[in-house]
């Protein structure tokens, strides 16, 4: 619960955050800062720092699927959609899971398979096509880059289904702080300077920091220490609808028909997508 309310606030947040940040700086900056101290304090657990020559390409690989492409990707994205829009579109990750998994695993989709496709295919066609293809098509750099944030990472989890041979909270500093790396690199030499960071704006900042980079991880592999990983990967569920509900309370959204049902129809089949045997 503290993991998907954690994350589902992000939204709205990071939206917020946009009007005074470059999108790559501020999440380049947060995950950094966030890996640096998740790193930090695996040590003083005394968990195992050091990464094996032989894992290296994997958690690289890991790196920019888990954290550069999923967290730069839907960063990016909120600069043409908005914050409710974009969460529930990247979490349609266990869809494209399951699409992947029939041509690389041999796990050929049954019924439930099928209809959990038509349901999440649906739910973006209403969101979509309920604003008109004129600005359809003006969102559709955004809707690439969700969709592609969550393409890559259902792939990434396709083909490397066991964990990396890394203690837990290594494993996520390392993969925090080589996918963020690249983008806090890329604000500093490309992208504009932040202008004048309001109070409130660095509120933002310490939130996406200390929350969803830290204490939603940290909570989230204490969940998979206690139970099943399909079981808690149910739980993301919340996300989406925290999301869209934070960014209509916060910043004034649309939240009608139209979006309870995109909503209905997408979680519907990200609920059946989860529910299949792995």
């Amino acid at each position: 619960m503290t993991t998907s309310v954690g994350w589902g606030v992000n939204w709205p947040v990071m939206k917020m955050l946009l009007q005074e940040w470059p999108p790559l700086l501020a999440r380049g900056s947060a995950g950094v800062t966030a890996a640096l101290g998740i790193g930090v304090l695996a040590a003083m657990r005394g968990e195992p720092i050091a990464v094996p020559v032989r894992v290296v390409p994997r958690l690289l690989a890991a790196a920019f699927v888990n954290v550069f492409a999923w967290m730069g990707f839907s960063t990016l994205s909120l600069l043409w959609l908005g914050a409710g829009e974009a969460a529930l579109l990247v979490y349609t990750m266990p869809i494209w899971a399951m699409i992947f998994a029939w041509p690389l695993l041999g796990a050929r989709p049954d019924a439930a398979g099928v209809a959990a496709l038509v349901l999440g295919f649906a739910g973006i066609a209403v969101l979509l096509g309920s604003q008109g293809i004129a600005v359809g098509m003006q969102k559709m750099p955004g809707v690439l880059l969700t969709l592609s944030a969550a393409v890559l990472f259902a792939f990434g989890t396709v083909v490397w289904r066991t964990p990396l041979p890394l203690a837990p909270l290594a494993s996520v500093a390392w993969q925090v702080g080589l996918g963020c790396l690249p983008m806090l690199a890329y604000g500093i030499a490309v992208e504009p300077s932040p202008r004048a960071t309001s109070a409130s704006g660095w509120l933002a900042m310490a939130y996406m920091t200390i929350v969803p980079m830290g204490v939603c991880y940290l909570s989230w592999f204490a969940a998979l220490r206690r139970v099943a990983p399909q079981m808690a990967s149910m739980t993301t569920l919340l996300v989406p609808v925290v999301g869209v509900l934070a960014a209509s309370i916060a910043l004034g959204e649309p939240l009608g028909a139209v979006q309870w049902m995109a909503l209905a129809l997408t979680l519907g089949g990200v609920a059946l997508a989860l529910r299949r045997p792995a």
